[in-house]
């Protein structure tokens, strides 16, 4: 089988830290070509890993030595850049969420489908071992029905790159629920068997980043990118209920929030078991048996590196072209849902899907 020619398509910190190693690992792949519309950031690329450094994608779309890209730009360029390679025959792993707006999304769906070519997201919890494993024990009934899931995303206050691309809608397209919430509730809907969403309500607080130069914080990743005569207009914290036909999920999540504690984890509620899964990590089961209570630590298990599975399986599909859980057809939900609960919050009631 020949080796696949890849090309990487920013070169910032989600590209170097979790799409360029697992290429190198991989004994099916040449990187051939590293673009950056940061001369610098590309030129490291290739005087680490070899390659050519290309500094416009529009000069790679016809060249014959790529077979696929993956997409690690900013969220407003994630539509364009991964059509325009569509178009030129190329497959496509493109960074989440899939674009900044639903709109954006949607058309990327639909050039994927006239082209034939492959257009995954990286919604990589879908590749965490635990998390299938949740997924499995779901579907083999061990928590009955899932009537209700919970998920909780919030920090103390550690929004990224204040000012900068983060926190500027006509960039980012949202705040937390978008940079954050698209993990969760993509995860949800995949380990409950993708149920067809019914409505949604939800609340987006823009609050505590909007002075942004008497903000305090504990953290902050991106703060290169921090400019504060930039700009502010996302949420930093988002709340809302989204209906199923399957179970009901609600939700917390926050970038910053004036309370002092962390908390990252996903609860499956069943009339015969529940399930807290921790985000990126192990999962307790708690059930009964003859009237008593049981509470079992699932956290044995080879968990591996996402991104690695995520990318391998990515090779696989642009090899066999058979298509995988991270395809845009399967995880397009979670942009609706998001689209949704936005309009919700600026319209202040509830919104059909």
């Amino acid at each position: 089988m020949k080796k696949i020619n890849v090309a990487v398509i920013g070169c910032g910190s989600i590209a170097k830290g979790a799409h360029i190693p697992p290429y190198v690992a991989n004994p099916n792949v040449n990187i051939t070509y590293f673009c950056d519309i940061i001369p610098e950031r590309a030129d490291e690329m290739a005087k680490e890993y070899g390659g050519t450094a290309v500094y416009d994608h529009r000069e790679l779309l016809d060249k014959e030595d790529i077979d696929c890209v993956s997409v690690c730009t900013h969220n407003n360029s994630h539509a364009p850049i991964s059509i325009d390679f569509m178009r030129a025959g190329k497959d496509v792993l493109c960074e989440k969420p899939a674009a900044r707006t639903l709109p954006e999304a949607l058309e990327m769906q639909k050039v994927c489908h006239e082209t034939g070519r492959i257009l995954n997201i990286g919604v990589v919890n879908r590749f965490g071992v635990y998390n299938n494993a949740v997924k499995q024990m779901i579907e083999d009934g061990k928590l009955g029905e899932v009537f209700h899931v919970y998920a909780s995303f919030r920090a103390h206050r550690s929004i990224p790159g204040l000012g900068g691309d983060f926190t500027t809608k006509a960039i980012s397209g949202g705040g937390a629920l978008i940079d954050w919430g698209v993990h969760y509730l993509d995860l949800i809907l995949y380990c409950c068997g993708e149920p067809e969403v019914k409505n949604v309500t939800g609340q987006a607080f823009s609050k505590l980043g909007v002075d942004m130069k008497n903000y305090a914080y504990e953290k902050m990743w991106a703060d290169r990118t921090m400019n504060l005569d930039g700009t502010y207009d996302v949420d930093d914290s988002v709340t809302g209920m989204v209906r199923t036909e399957g179970p009901t999920i609600t939700f917390n999540g926050a970038w910053a929030q004036n309370i002092g504690h962390t908390e990252s984890f996903i609860d499956f509620m069943g009339d015969k078991g529940g399930i807290r899964l921790n985000y990126c990590g192990d999962f307790t089961y708690f059930t009964f048996s003859d009237g008593k209570l049981i509470t079992e630590d699932i956290d044995e298990l080879d968990a591996g590196n996402f991104y690695a599975i995520e990318v391998d399986s990515f090779i696989d599909c642009v090899q066999t072209r058979e298509l995988n859980q991270a395809h845009i057809d399967r995880t397009i939900m979670s942009s609706k849902i998001i689209d949704a609960l936005y309009r919700s919050s600026d319209a202040g009631k509830e919104v059909e899907l």
